[in-house]
């Protein structure tokens, strides 16, 4: 009855960020398993650009689309925070390698906290043919637990993960700094919001055999040169707030 209760003050004042790009095989499906949930006052869909048949797709739902023309998935997720009016946000892939049904775990954590970051890495809710190889596993896992230690956030084991939960004030109080644009873009975010003193958790959550082809990490190589840019990124803000003390803007 509590969990019921507590669920109450979510319906229709979450909206869900959707960034898309050339996703015509999935996005309907994933928008209509969300919408199936009965809890989301908009779906949010950010078109990034796509060449396919991805906006004919979404426009076949009830979701408001919007098309962002600067290129890059930091792009896309900065304008969906903008367009946001609900009191919280929930953020996620439309390829359908995340279970809409998860929505339900981060619910639960954000009555406690202000932000909820999902994780890809627990090897039990990794599904049959999921792409997160070894490599990309543990490098996920390193490179998280590097931003832990440099900026003294949360236990992290995932800095790649697009699945969050936020509270509307926590991005209202960072968007407008949020700087990165392209496909490294979530350890900017996840730093900014430690950086702000926000109550974070991070949480397991199924990951599944994605629709598709990742136009991010499509083999070793795009994998590595995405994390040498976030490496490279948590170490430039980490010498320009630890070090030079350039405060965060209010």
């Amino acid at each position: 009855m509590e969990n019921e209760n507590n669920l109450k003050k979510y319906i229709n004042n979450i909206d869900l960020i959707l960034p898309a790009y050339n996703e015509e095989n999935s996005i309907k499906k994933c928008i209509n398993e969300f919408y199936s949930l009965k809890i989301f006052k908009r779906i949010i869909v950010i078109d990034n650009n796509s060449t396919d048949n991805t906006k004919i797709e979404i426009e076949k739902t009830k979701a408001i689309y919007i098309q962002e023309k600067q290129q890059g998935y930091g792009a896309s997720l900065i304008r969906g925070f903008k367009e946001s009016q609900s009191d919280y946000i929930i953020t996620c892939e439309p390829d359908l390698t995340f279970s809409h049904k998860d929505v339900f775990k981060f619910l639960i954590y954000l009555d406690d906290f202000d932000c909820v970051f999902g994780t890809r890495t627990s090897k039990s809710m990794i599904g049959l043919g999921a792409k997160m190889s070894t490599y990309l596993r543990y490098g996920n896992i390193i490179v998280a637990k590097f931003l832990e230690y440099l900026f003294g956030g949360p236990s992290l084991t995932d800095v790649g993960c697009s699945y969050k939960a936020f509270k509307k004030k926590s991005i209202d109080d960072i968007k407008d700094s949020l700087s990165v644009k392209s496909s490294h873009f979530q350890p900017e975010l996840m730093i900014k919001l430690i950086e702000k003193k926000n109550k974070i958790i991070e949480i397991p959550v199924f990951y599944l055999k994605r629709y598709g082809y990742s136009k991010i990490t499509y083999n070793f190589y795009s994998s590595f040169r995405v994390a040498i840019n976030m490496i490279k990124l948590i170490i430039l803000l980490f010498i320009k707030i630890k070090i030079f003390n350039i405060s965060m803007p209010k």
